[in-house]
């Protein structure tokens, strides 16, 4: 079976509507989500619908647990808690009752699903090899996936060596048959690794191969509702870099 990868939508639904007509180009069974659907963005219950609607298995991300009030917004920068405070105040009840009900973390697949790391599946960023390392020794499954870093990335181990990582970019596969591998897709919503287009990753559970993909969307729009909603202009502006 093939699996879409999704994560950190941040309430940007024109990346989010432009990652899910992309993932319905292909033959993948579901899509999977690795959490952080609100947060940053401005349209935070159209994202949550889509989620609900389109994704078979969605975890929570540090953002969503933030608005549902498991999270203190003392641990956020002061973009991310006015972004948190403005969807607590916007958000439909039923849509924040849905994201209550999520969990950083699945391990009952045949691969490792964490929002941030097997480590701290709320908080970790994966960004080093050495961290990489340590969150394989700690990992349950030959091969996980992660979020949290809006940075496209794979690391892997192979027997007897120490782990390395790469970025990854649009149509990278890799062959995931041997080693230990930990993945990131990159984020839908926010991508902080200089491609401002949208990521996903297609993963395909029988084969073991992973596909990094990128997918141009209405930036501008997304902005441009930023703006509207009278969020900090650096939330729009980061868009533009992703960055």
């Amino acid at each position: 079976m093939r699996v879409a990868l999704l994560s950190d939508i941040h309430a940007n639904r024109h990346a989010f509507e432009a990652v899910l007509d992309d993932v319905a180009t292909t033959d993948a069974a579901e899509t999977w989500c690795l959490g952080d659907i609100v947060g940053y963005g401005a349209e935070p219950d159209v994202c949550v619908e889509l989620a609900r609607s389109a994704t078979a298995i969605c975890l929570a991300g540090n953002h969503d647990l933030a608005v549902t009030g498991e999270l203190s917004l003392d641990e956020f920068s002061r973009g991310a808690e006015i972004a948190a405070r403005w969807t607590r105040d916007v958000m439909e009840p039923s849509n924040v009752d849905w994201l209550r009900r999520l969990r950083p973390l699945d391990e009952d697949r045949s691969v490792g699903l964490y929002h941030g790391s097997p480590r701290d599946p709320i908080w970790e960023y994966v960004l080093s090899a050495l961290l990489a390392e340590l969150c394989l020794d700690a990992q349950r499954h030959r091969i996980s996936v992660v979020g949290h870093s809006h940075v496209a990335l794979s690391f892997v181990r192979r027997e007897g060596e120490l782990a390395t990582g790469e970025p990854r970019r649009d149509g990278d596969v890799l062959d995931l048959a041997e080693g230990e591998w930990l993945l990131n897709p990159g984020s839908v919503g926010q991508p902080r690794d200089g491609d401002a287009r949208a990521a996903w990753m297609l993963l395909d559970l029988d084969a073991r191969t992973a596909e990094w993909r990128r997918v141009d969307y209405d930036v501008g729009g997304a902005q441009a509702a930023i703006r509207a909603a009278r969020l900090p202009d650096s939330l729009a502006d980061r868009l533009g870099y992703g960055q």
